[in-house]
Order: C-alpha cells, then structure tokens, then sequence
C-alpha cells in the first residue's frame, strides 16, 4: 500500500532526512548556522546527524536517484529513473554545504549531492514526469487519472448538467 494516498507526490516525499532549499532555511528549521559555504565540494541541502557517530570512515546510502555528470537524472533499462548507491565520508555525510545565494557563487554550479531516499512501498513507482522532473506515482491512482471519467463521474457530471439546466 502506497504512503501517501494521491495519485503523484514529488521525490521530497521519499527523502530520509530534511532537505533545506537556503541557508537561511537551514537557520530558521535548526536554528543554527549552517557550515560556511565549501566551494570546492558539490552543494549539499540535508545531513545525516547520525553519521558523525559511524564507527566506519564512510556511510552508505542504498538509494539515491542516479544522475548524469550535469545532475539530471538518469534513466534505467526500463524507461523509469534509475536508482543507485551513495557512499559519503561521515564527516561530509553529517553536515549541509548550501552555497549563499546569488547567482555567481563560485562551485555552486556543479551537481548537488543526491539526497537518500525510503524504499518504495508496494504500489509506488518512481517515474518522469513533466519536464523529466522525477516523481512517485501511486499506481493504483495513476492508473485511475489515466483512464479518465468513470462512470460515477459521468453520473455526477450529468446531475450538475440538469441542476444548472445545460442537460443534452
């Protein structure tokens, strides 16, 4: 049974852990103040508190959605998007790296580090969406979007019809 009972959700449904779109996110969700901006890693917008205290050098993340050398993702013999395995540092793994803003910062255009995600529950698939923006479908609903008006639909859509006097 899928998590969430809407036809589509976006990938954010999935992460494990917090995604901060801004520094002054991460301040206002933690009320600290994230790590000063390391241009020479890629941007990082979640961390993992638990992984400073791995006993081993790195953390391994069995699902991240897998992407190319410019950050889109990828997609898998079977048309969906592909999922992969991501392996951090502990120390890079348990802190952000979210670049100030403005448009110009130097090291914020390379790829973001995926965030981990859940396991699919039964009945919940990845797919592109719109835009070739990753999403999750539920897909006993999806299935029902795809079909179109059932046939309560079409009995409501007839009762409007008649109150409002348009009936054919």
């Amino acid at each position: 049974m899928p998590a969430l009972p809407y036809p589509k959700y976006g990938l954010k449904s999935l992460y494990l852990f917090p995604y901060y779109q801004s520094r002054e996110d991460y301040r206002q969700a933690t009320g600290q103040e994230p790590p000063p901006w390391d241009p020479e890693r890629p941007p990082k917008y979640w961390f993992d508190a638990s992984a400073a205290a791995s006993p081993r050098r790195n953390v391994v993340y069995d699902l991240v959605v897998a992407t190319g050398p410019t950050g889109t993702p990828v997609a898998g013999p079977d048309g969906k998007p592909m999922l992969d395995v991501l392996v951090l540092k502990k120390e890079l793994a348990a802190t952000v790296n979210i670049p100030p803003q403005g448009t110009d910062v130097p090291g914020a255009e390379v790829p973001e580090v995926p965030c981990p995600l859940r396991p699919l529950e039964p009945g919940e698939e990845l797919f592109f969406d719109f835009g070739g923006v990753v999403a999750v479908k539920n897909v006993t609903l999806f299935q029902a979007l795809e079909i179109g008006f059932t046939a309560q639909d079409r009995a409501l859509l007839k009762a409007i019809a008649r109150k409002v006097g348009v009936e054919t």
